[in-house]
This record gives C-alpha cells, structure tokens and sequence, in this order.
C-alpha cells in the first residue's frame, strides 16, 4: 500500500543522512526524550512518576481510577512536556507554575470527566491550537481552527473580524468581515479575553490574547453563542449562532474529500478537503487526470481545517515536479535538525503553472503543502495568513486513564528559514465585508492567468 500511494520520500538529517525518516505531521507515535530536572518542582513531579508502580494491564479495563492514578497521569503529563514540548521559548507560560496550580487539583478529580476538563485547562496555559486532548466532554471547548467559524483578531485595541468560515453558522447569523466584536455571551470582550487566559503567564503578549479570543469565539459544545458587534456605520446588533438550521461545526461532515471542475479559459480547479486520509491520494489522481490538459491549475486548501499526514501530502506534491526536492525543515527537541525531500511520482508530470488558495482554515498539513510548494517554487501562495500551527505534533497516552493528547515536539521551517507557523502567501488577499463573492479565487484566477501571459508557449506542454 504504502508504494501505491506514496511517491519515494527522503529526510536528511544535517549531521546524520542515515536511520529511519520520521512522519513530520500529523500524529508521531515516538517515544518522548526524557531530560534531568533542573527545578524543585520538576525533580518532585519526576521523582512521583518515576516511584510508581508500572500499571498492569488489568487495572487498564478497570472503569474506576483511584486519586493516586489521577494524579500519576498528570505528573506523568506535566514531565513529557516540560521535557518535550517544542515550543516554550515562545511561551509566556511559567510551566512549573502549571504544576503548582493544577497538581493539587488532580488529587481531587473524583472521575475521568473531571479529569478531562482539567487537563483542557492545563493544555490551555500553552495557548496552543496544536497541543489538545483527543478526548472531550459535552462541555469540552471547541478546537481551532476545526471547532471555529469566525476569525478575529486584536488591531488596535479592538476585535475585529477577519474571515468566516463560508456556510457556516456565524456567516449565516449575519456576522461580516470588518465587524467590530463588542460582547460575547453577554460579556464584553475585552473581560471576557482576560478572564479566558491562564493562571501561570508571565506576560499577557499578543498571541496569547489572540487565542483567548479565537477560544470564546469558538466557544463550548453544550453552548449556543451570542455576539455583539458593531459594523462600520457602528450599528451595534446582537447576532445569535448555533440555532437550529445553521451549519454548524459539531454537526458538519464533508464526504467529497477532492473536488474538481472547469473554469473558464482552460483552467483547472482541484479543492481538497480531506488529507489525514489514504483515499484522498486516489481522489486526487483522479481530478488531476481530469484537468491534465488544462492551462494551469488552482488548488485550493482552505479547508483543511483538520490536517493530516505526509503519506497523503507528499504523493500530491510528487505529481507537480520533475525531480527530487527538499520542501520542509524540521527542528527536534532532542536529535538532529533534518530536511525533508519529496521524489516525483506517477506515470506523468503536471508542468502547467499551479497556484494554491490559502486561508486561516488552511491548517497543519496544508500549510505544510502550502510553504512546501513555495519552497520549491511549483506555485504561488495566494491567500490571507493560514492557522499558524505550531510544529509537528507527537501522541502521548496517559498510563492510568489511557487519555491522550496532541502536542507540538518539532518546530517546521520553510527552506527559507521562516517558521511555518509565520509565513505569509506573498500574494496577500484582503477580504471584503461581505459574503458575496470570493475574493481569494478571483486573485487566485487572475494571478494565474498572470503567470500564463509570462509563460512561454513552448514551457506549457503538460506531459513528460
């Protein structure tokens, strides 16, 4: 299966080219490095972890877990990531500080439901879309930017809206891009940011309150939103989600995981919704062999809110270029920094020009696709800045409760140097305020047709 649906990949490690090539998205099963403690409290977290007796298998299929194993699985938790997690220096959160505040807690977790919810809290001191639990609760906050249909962000003190989710419940309530959000659920904005973020931050910087706010505005599973906003005559309107009828994100499921068609003037168009599945590689093969003899191609990944891996990436890439590329750069924790390189693949080449639609539900794996192709410069990026997903993420299970979670154990780079999480589509959409329309294809359609007029007659031959 694996030569069926994969191109040949190769990952250079930039002091050692031998070994094994680790996926470098979506789930890692990779055992996590442990470290010495440097601190009071990490030497007494480890040392707990470290004096418990290895769980047996029995007390796996055991429905109740003692406040002994509850607080083993947070310990347990707490070390993994103080001595994994890829990206603290980014990070205004004092993680001994979470050990602090929330171990005391764990010991008073009376069932895994309690527990669960007070893991989210502590996954949230991170702020950190890319490091969550894989289990939730009815009340369990919704992730981003899968579980959010309304973007915004911090410009100038003010929420400001900048992207909707296109057929979903805060485009169907009537928000717009450009609105300003005033209140959420009754409580202005600005307390509401505030009192979202965690207990353990040195600084409130800006990411941090930008996530707060992407967090209330994505809001809980058992809770409908309301939202205050004003637009831009500063009309102020109470704007209700979730109400029956509307597109929502806990009930939406896609199952065209590719799509394809037509446009005018000979172009190709390939939408792709799904890339944490095997079956997508042959939905794309077979688009692809449905607009081989377009022009140029546009592809759009702006909603691949949910990620994926590179054993669905990578065969898609291989089908744009002639001969083998690095696309990505990768920086462990532990280990060596590596380079990932993707070969050609299939019976023929796409050459025409390609252009890729990004948004901020172009996530994980999409925007590896994305800055990869970038890389090696076989399309331009066209869009508005994407999730900003921190880094490839490893799987780590609890011993006790078997809850696992995600979180980011490799930093990404473009091959340029600019953290993935950071880059930018350098042809750069501004939305409008309103729905009508889309803006980021109509760029996309007109830039490739730019590039067409660059191209010279002879280059836009498809085939090998």
């Amino acid at each position: 299966m694996e030569g069926r649906l994969s191109g040949e990949v190769r990952l250079l490690r930039e002091t050692d080219a031998g070994g094994m090539p680790p996926v470098v998205e979506g789930v890692l099963r990779k055992k996590p490095v442990m470290s010495k403690a440097s601190k009071t409290l990490a030497s007494i977290l480890l040392l707990a972890v470290m004096l418990t007796s290895p769980v047996s298998s029995a007390s796996h299929s055991q429905e109740r877990v003692t406040p002994e194993q509850f607080t083993q699985d947070f310990d347990y938790l707490w070390t993994q990531l103080r001595d994994n997690y890829a990206y603290f220096d980014k990070k205004q959160t004092d993680w001994n500080r979470v050990g602090e505040v929330y171990r005391p807690r764990a010991a008073g977790v009376r069932n895994k439901t309690e527990f669960v919810t007070l893991l989210e809290s502590v996954l949230e001191e991170l702020y950190d879309p890319h490091t969550h639990l894989k289990t939730n609760t009815n009340r369990s906050p919704r992730l981003i930017p899968t579980g959010l249909d309304v973007w915004a962000e911090w410009k100038n003190g003010r929420a400001v809206i900048t992207q909707l989710r296109k057929g979903f419940s805060a485009e169907q309530a009537g928000l717009k891009v450009g609105m300003q959000i005033v209140s959420i659920n009754g409580v202005p904005v600005e307390t509401a940011a505030r009192n979202r973020l965690g207990a353990s931050l040195r600084a409130i910087d800006e990411p941090a309150r930008g996530w707060a706010l992407r967090a209330l505005l994505a809001g809980t599973r058992d809770a409908k939103r309301v939202v205050e906003a004003r637009d831009a005559r500063g009309i102020l309107t109470t704007f209700k989600l979730d109400l029956p009828g509307h597109q929502t994100v806990d009930n939406y499921q896609d199952d065209k995981k590719v799509e394809w068609r037509i446009l005018a003037n000979e172009l190709g168009y390939i939408k792709i919704n799904d890339l944490g599945s095997d079956d997508t590689v042959a939905e794309f093969e077979a688009a692809l062999e449905q607009v081989k003899t377009t022009r140029g191609l546009i592809i759009d990944l702006r909603a691949t809110q949910s990620g994926g891996n590179t054993s669905v990436a990578e065969p898609i890439m291989g089908r744009l270029i002639e001969r083998r590329m690095p696309y990505q750069r990768g920086v462990p924790v532990h280990g060596d920094r590596w380079t990932r390189e993707v070969a050609p693949r299939g019976g023929w080449t796409y050459k025409a020009p390609v252009v890729v639609l990004v948004g901020r539900w172009t996530a994980s794996m999409g925007e590896g696709i994305a800055i990869g192709l970038d890389a090696m410069r076989r399309a331009t990026i066209v869009g508005t800045r994407m999730a900003g997903l921190n880094g490839a993420v490893f799987d780590l299970e609890l011993p006790n409760t078997r809850i696992r979670l995600n979180y980011a154990a490799e930093k990404l780079f473009h091959l340029n140097g600019t953290p993935r999480e950071e880059f930018a589509p350098p042809v750069a959409v501004k939305l409008p305020g309103t729905s009508s329309g889309d803006a980021i294809l109509e760029e996309g359609i007109r830039t490739l047709r730019g590039l067409l007029k660059r191209q010279p007659k002879k280059s836009q031959a498809l085939l090998k």
